[in-house]
């Protein structure tokens, strides 16, 4: 399991595993099954996932992530390291943009008729908080860009620049650089 996570990521990703498991199988996804797999209650799974379409979908997504020590390795200091994460977390979602973009739809379809809940992973938000570890930070601050981060990045951020800005994906990327120095310049992380 991947270091550094908060006891609800690694629920999440207990339950990720068990749905990979199963499809590895070739066997149906279902929460209770995925669950079951990794010891995790039928209760608790379904209180992050009570779609399995939406299970099965972040199960495949999760297979292509790279661990935060691999995504950083070889970047120094908490501005480079967080650069890193928001540009593979962007290159991730080109890669499997229709992946990502089903992976979404699926979840949009579930709000709908369950209404807000947790059906959407956080490891971009964990990644960011650990690249951000040293930087000095107030607790607000520190959530105040994270929270920038997460949103200028990912499969979200690439659906605007993609269909709503035109912008090609060499611009795209580029744009993703450019919104997340800006927010580490403006939360003064320089190191």
């Amino acid at each position: 399991m991947t270091t550094g996570l908060s006891k609800r990521s690694r629920t999440r990703e207990a339950i990720l595993a068990g749905a990979r498991k199963l499809m590895s199988r070739g066997q149906a996804v279902t929460v209770a099954a995925a669950a079951a797999e990794e010891g995790v209650s039928r209760a608790t799974a379904y209180r992050y996932f009570s779609d399995p379409q939406v299970l099965a979908n972040e199960a495949g997504l999760a297979v292509a992530v790279l661990p935060y020590e691999e995504v950083v390795a070889g970047h120094q200091g908490a501005r480079k390291k967080t650069i890193a994460v928001a540009l593979y977390i962007f290159d991730l979602s080109v890669e499997n943009e229709a992946a990502f973009r089903q992976f979404l739809a699926r979840n949009l379809d579930a709000w709908l008729v369950q209404g807000p809940g947790d059906r959407r992973g956080a490891r971009r938000v964990e990644m960011f908080k650990n690249a951000l570890q040293t930087a000095k930070l107030s607790p607000d601050k520190r959530t105040r860009l994270v929270n920038g981060l997460t949103a200028a990045s990912g499969s979200e951020a690439m659906i605007a620049l993609y269909d709503i800005a035109k912008a090609d994906p060499v611009a795209a990327r580029k744009s993703i650089l450019d919104v997340a120095e800006a927010l580490l310049d403006k939360f003064e992380v320089f190191e």
